[in-house]
């Protein structure tokens, strides 16, 4: 739990320092976040590489974990279609397309405006990084209650980034393959079926 809260200390700061104009301008223009995006997974990388146990461990996980994404969009599609009920002003595709976004926020908010307008993407968007930032926060309490690959499926598309790390700390090294096959195989999926679902 303290981990998480230092992540989430992290991102607090840099959104005020955004919104201060604190921070140069100019580095933003040179995509930094996506290279220190980079730089977070070559660290992590040396450390699954140093680990020699690490691939033996993913060879005595149970082989049905390559169900694992499709668990996720099962179970997310499930909790759409649950809250759906209580919003009258919305189709329950336009939720789908809002659900299958998987906390692939920038993609699928992008799409979603695209096809549906402005304040359907906002709301992909906030959609989206609530399930990111919620992984963040609650997965020692997801890992601890629900068992290890809960944190995986709660972060959906960002569990071979952002919430790579956090899923590794609670979750064990043994589980890094699993995390980034599984946010590998949701990347794929959003644009289809966000599209998909916006089509409809």
């Amino acid at each position: 739990m303290k981990a998480s809260l230092v992540i989430l200390s992290f991102f607090a700061m840099g959104l005020l320092l955004g919104a201060s104009r604190w921070f140069p301008a100019e580095l933003l223009t040179y995509n930094l976040s996506f290279y220190v995006l980079c730089a977070l997974m070559f660290s992590v990388g040396i450390s699954i590489g140093n680990d020699v146990t690490s691939f033996r461990q993913f060879r005595h996980i149970n082989p049905r974990l390559i169900f694992l994404p499709l668990m996720t969009i099962a179970g997310t599609f499930l909790g759409v279609f649950a809250v759906s009920f209580f919003i009258s002003n919305r189709s329950l595709a336009e939720c789908f397309a809002v659900g299958s976004g998987f906390g692939y926020y920038s993609l699928s908010s992008i799409l979603i405006t695209q096809y549906k307008g402005v304040e359907l993407g906002t709301i992909a968007l906030l959609s989206n990084i609530m399930r990111e930032v919620i992984t963040l926060l609650l997965a020692p309490l997801m890992v601890k209650y629900f068992g290890k690959l809960a944190a995986v499926s709660a972060g959906g598309a960002t569990t071979m980034d952002t919430t790579f790390p956090i899923i590794v700390l609670n979750s064990g090294k043994d589980y890094a393959i699993v995390s980034i096959y599984h946010g590998f195989i949701m990347d794929i999926s959003v644009p289809f079926l966000v599209t998909f679902f916006c089509s409809l």
